[in-house]
């Protein structure tokens, strides 16, 4: 009989974990459904699908219990609903001034945010899009506007509700920047003629797996539950599953689940 490889031993489960991770007997999965990198409806109005799925169902699987999907309409609202309880664990951007109310795990995965500038704009480069006079556009609540809050010195941010409304704003009101994640950059500027995406980022969004606060033996397994998917390989294989450009498997280091890397100086 020929050895089979044996696959790498996942965490183990206890009754703490199990109950704080599913206290009603199911583990509910909150997902931002504007994130078409992670999550991808069905379009005939199926199942949700897509990365963030994938790793909900693995979880759950794991937790040995059934998997009821929460969609939310944007990332905002998603993190907002940690408080009320209305999901167990969800997959959204790791940020700092969210960890009030959600406990991470280090990051599974990274996104480069980055600027949009139209036809004919001076802005050449990432550094000169924070100036007086300077108006971006962006989503409001997501991880990248909670990210610019901290960082803008000069630059107006004009919040919209979601990416598609950024995008509108953005066109309407003729601002100068639209921030967003590079790869909805990339889609926007095919349609925009002598619009350009600029070199470079001015972060990556650290994607992680948060539980809300006050579940210490849950936040244990998914911060191990994070490690052991990268080392396993699953989000690599699950990134070629899903044909996803833009987005790159985080380094497994410790310390890392502080919220959002500064882009390279």
């Amino acid at each position: 009989m020929k050895n089979k490889l044996l696959a790498p031993t996942p965490p183990q489960i206890s009754p703490a974990t199990r109950s704080e991770l599913a206290p009603t007997g199911k583990l509910r999965v909150g997902i931002n459904c504007q994130n078409f990198l992670l999550v991808n409806p069905n379009p005939a109005g199926g199942e949700y699908g897509g990365i963030a799925v994938d790793l909900g169902r693995e979880l759950g699987r794991r937790l040995g219990v059934p998997v009821e999907i929460v969609p939310f309409e944007t990332a905002g609202k998603l993190a907002d609903a940690a408080a009320a309880g209305a999901w167990d664990v969800a997959f959204l951007g790791n940020e700092p001034q969210r960890a009030g109310d959600i406990a991470f795990s280090p990051a599974y995965l990274e996104i480069e945010a980055g600027y949009l500038v139209p036809a004919g704009s001076p802005i050449r480069t990432i550094a000169d899009v924070d100036r007086e006079g300077v108006r971006i556009a962006v989503a409001a609540k997501s991880a990248y506007d909670l990210y610019l809050s901290r960082n803008l010195k000069h630059a107006q941010l004009v919040r919209a509700q979601g990416i598609d409304a950024s995008y509108d704003v953005f066109v309407k009101d003729r601002l100068e920047v639209l921030s967003g994640l590079k790869p909805r950059l990339t889609t926007d500027a095919a349609k925009l003629p002598g619009s350009r995406v600029l070199e470079g980022r001015f972060t990556a969004v650290q994607q992680s797996v948060g539980t809300p606060q006050g579940r210490p033996a849950g936040a244990k397994y998914l911060r191990e539950f994070a490690e052991d998917v990268k080392a396993s390989g699953f989000i690599a294989k699950a990134i070629e599953r899903h044909a996803v450009r833009g987005v790159s498997v985080a380094d497994r280091k410790p310390g890392t689940d502080h919220g959002f890397q500064p882009a390279p100086s």
